[in-house]
């Protein structure tokens, strides 16, 4: 396996895209950037300081308030957004390579990549037609009147490592179809996906400052978080740093959306056949080896069939063959970092030492030597009070928690400060309904893990603010403006 796919599509992996060109760093500090199955760097990039990160804002910033941008008809910018959609396509080997080398993703799931945010850009432009930019009013004392939504400003788009495409484009989409200017501030650690969306950006003509990317680490991320030209932060990550963003944005009112951790429960009800739902929950547990926000991994289930559950979901996890996620045949991968598999580590020997019953794994695979892999793990007997219970691993790792009966299961299910997602495995509809309108969750699925974009995505609690994709996506980069007349303009009309 090589990853020329990638080194060729990123002609430009020394500089940053600011202002509609590639420019040089302020300085020579570098990211090395690792293949998470042979831990060898196949991507070297820039790393943005202080003044680069002033730059790329200067260069939204002026876009905005001079380019006449947020001024464009929407149809007019869904013209650039179906440009970006097709210009995707040619770089679909190279987007698919990067996201398994970087992330761990299986290549046989980042083969339709090029699809999936072909397909995200263009819903984003048909939003063009559709979406309520304007709506007549009339006034209290009887005036003609618009409620208008107009573009929040400059956008901060913060994406992480574990799914980064998917994310930049439900981020950029949104902004630039509302009128909005970007920052896209990319992931140590997942750097390329950014990169070849500014390759499209360049190659179509995006007007010039409308798109810019810079890859930082975290302390110069914080500088655009606090930067007094950003309008707008949208962030995906963990809640201890959203948590941190927050309390920025609120410090200086700045608008924010934030899609943070999970920690999702789902509750096999007495009606629902064990061997089924432990089938339905292994077919989605190894996506992107665990490391999802929105993952299963709060299984809780009435005590009388805890055990057999527990030996379900062992048996079927434990077939699941992990190796080269290269492999069309392979179906998990590795871990995306060296840290991130410490991390998980760290959590299954807590799990252990606070009394949980190890049933599957809990270690590195024997038969691999390299890579970041954890074997996909079974805990039985948890209480919703211990640590692998209450903080997101981030892993193939499972928690089968019992409980007394029904109303204890949904209490359970909503001790927690997370509310992400959560789904009821029953065979009766109208009971998972009511259950789930029980559960503080932003999604709740029927007998298994179960999302939508389309529709929306967002959390509860501390899973974050806001929502993402198509119309509640685009909610949060507008601003709404009521507009009063002394008689209806003629553009009304």
């Amino acid at each position: 396996m090589t990853l020329t796919s990638v080194k060729e599509a990123i002609r430009h992996p020394d500089k940053f895209f600011i202002g509609g060109d590639w420019v040089d760093p302020s300085s020579d500090a570098v990211i090395e950037v690792k293949d998470s199955y042979s831990e060898e760097v196949f991507l070297t990039v820039a790393a943005a300081q202080r003044a680069d990160m002033d730059r790329a804002v200067a260069a939204a910033r002026r876009a905005f308030d001079t380019s006449g941008w947020p001024l464009l008809a929407p149809a007019e910018r869904a013209v650039w957004l179906r440009k970006i959609a097709a210009a995707w396509e040619k770089r679909a080997d190279a987007a698919a390579d990067s996201w398994t080398a970087e992330s761990g993703v299986l290549r046989s799931m980042s083969a339709y990549n090029h699809v999936m945010l072909s397909g995200i850009f263009n819903k984003y432009a048909d939003l063009a037609d559709s979406f309520a930019w304007q709506t007549k009013h009339v006034s209290e004392d009887g005036l003609p009147a618009l409620l208008v939504k107009e573009a929040v400003g400059v956008v901060a788009a913060i994406i992480p490592w574990n799914a980064p495409a998917m994310l930049m484009a439900h981020k950029v989409g949104p902004a630039l179809i509302a009128g909005c200017t970007v920052v896209l501030k990319l992931s140590p650690e997942a750097p390329s996906c950014g990169y070849l969306l500014a390759e499209i950006c360049q190659e179509i003509g995006l007007p010039a400052g409308v798109f810019n990317v810079v890859t930082a680490d975290r302390e110069v991320s914080e500088q655009l978080v606090r930067h007094p030209d950003i309008d707008k932060v949208s962030f995906t990550g963990s809640t201890v740093a959203g948590r941190k963003i927050a309390s920025i944005c609120g410090d200086r009112i700045a608008r924010c959306t934030l899609e943070l951790g999970g920690k999702s429960p789902g509750i096999v009800l007495d009606d629902y056949d064990v061997a089924t739902a432990a089938a339905k929950i292994t077919a989605f547990a190894p996506l992107m080896s665990g490391q999802v926000c929105s993952s299963l991994t709060r299984i809780i289930v009435t005590e009388k069939r805890h055990d057999d559950l527990v030996e379900a979901l062992s048996s079927a996890f434990g077939s699941i063959k992990v190796d080269n996620p290269f492999d069309m045949t392979t179906q998990m991968g590795p871990l995306a970092s060296e840290i991130q598999r410490e991390r998980v580590e760290g959590y299954i020997a807590k799990g252990k030492a606070d009394g949980a019953k190890l049933a599957l794994g809990g270690g590195r695979p024997k038969h691999l030597n390299h890579g970041y892999f954890i074997e996909p793990t079974v805990f039985g007997g948890v209480d919703n009070s211990w640590t692998i219970a209450r903080e997101e691993i981030f892993g193939p790792v499972l928690s089968v928690i019992p409980a007394r009966d029904e109303e204890h299961a949904i209490e359970i299910a909503n001790d927690t400060i997370y509310g992400l997602n959560a789904s009821i495995f029953t065979n009766d509809s109208d009971k998972a309904y009511a259950l789930g309108r029980k559960i503080r969750s932003g999604t709740v699925g029927q007998n298994g893990f179960k999302s939508d974009f389309g529709i929306a995505f967002g959390g509860f609690k501390q899973s974050g603010l806001g929502r993402e994709g198509t119309v509640e996506g685009i909610h949060s980069y507008v601003e709404s403006k009521t507009m009063i007349f002394d008689q209806e303009p003629s553009q009304t009309k």
